[in-house]
């Protein structure tokens, strides 16, 4: 491996530790995850709010909350085939009885996680409709295939280049997105992987339908290379199942513990007004991104900061 290599390697290595850091879970997790856990079924599409600086982008580009999409293959005595089985074996010798997901990850690639990895991250199931066990089997083991493959960041790059504004980069200008050549690739991100998993069962997820002249409606498979994980919250042949962690009692809002002195915050991050391990350095940061109009630079007489913020 020449010099050069070996710089390109260091930092690709630096930059992908910097992007994929995660930031501290939440104090209250965002949903009910024994009930998400309990319910649910083999090839749920899990969505996933991350956490890291590539997440924040990725909200930027598609303007979508979600970042991460995987699939969950139930545990090591749910896939029936023994090939299959005893490759996902091989990538997670962990307990028999443990749920597990398969996912792509910059800097990670093709690997399988337990599904305990994001319990106190903000998910949702995506529940392919009336998807036959037989074909849910065809799913995973088309998922499996992909285990070992690298994360392709190339993609990642070329699709934010296609999502911004055409006068400012052209989107087909040396693009890979637009070469497409399903099956013969060893990279990958994780909604091309799940596509790709499902279209082997001829399960659709955002299909392109043409009418004929004879009225006749034809379904084509689209460039897997284009999709990103709210697609699969777009997509009307999967059902959204979410399970908030108040519980399933429909009259649980009467009963919320709600704020009586009209403090406002704009997002979970922010520092309570009367908390005393709130870090100045961490809220004064914080303040620099938010934009000028939405802050609301008030102070009572004492000279102490009300710590409320008007949305603009």
């Amino acid at each position: 491996m020449g010099i050069i290599q070996k710089i390109i390697n260091w930092l690709t290595a630096k930059v992908t530790t910097l992007l994929t850091w995660d930031r501290d879970v939440l104090d209250v997790p965002p949903c009910d995850f024994a009930r998400f856990r309990f319910e649910l079924r083999l090839c749920d599409v899990i969505l996933v709010e991350g956490r890291t600086r590539i997440s924040d982008v990725i909200k930027t580009i598609t303007l979508s909350c979600w970042t991460h999409a995987a699939i969950y293959i139930g545990r090591l005595d749910d896939i029936e085939d023994a090939d299959v089985r005893n490759l996902v074996k091989s990538y997670h010798p962990g307990p028999k009885d443990e749920h597990l997901i398969i996912e792509s990850l910059l800097g990670g690639g093709t690997i399988i996680s337990p599904l305990s990895k994001y319990q106190y991250d903000n998910i949702r199931i995506c529940r392919p409709k009336d998807l036959s066990p037989h074909d849910a089997q065809t799913v995973m083991k088309t998922a499996a295939g992909f285990l070992g493959c690298k994360y392709n960041t190339r993609q990642l790059l070329d699709l934010a280049r296609f999502m911004f504004p055409y006068g400012i980069l052209p989107r087909r200008w040396r693009s890979s997105l637009f070469n497409h050549m399903p099956g013969q690739s060893t990279r990958t991100i994780c909604s091309t992987m799940l596509v790709e998993a499902f279209s082997s069962a001829k399960y659709p997820v955002l299909p392109v339908r043409r009418r004929a002249s004879d009225d006749s409606l034809t379904w084509f498979h689209r460039n897997t290379n284009l999709f990103t994980p709210r697609d699969f919250d777009y997509s009307p042949f999967f059902e959204i199942i979410k399970f908030p962690f108040v519980g399933h009692d429909m009259a649980f809002y009467r009963n919320l513990p709600w704020d009586k002195k009209g403090v406002i915050y704009n997002d979970e991050a922010e520092c309570a007004p009367d908390d005393p391990h709130c870090s100045s350095k961490k809220e004064n940061l914080r303040r620099r991104f938010l934009p000028r109009f939405a802050q609301k630079a008030s102070c009572s007489k004492d000279g102490e900061s009300n710590n409320q913020y008007i949305g603009g």
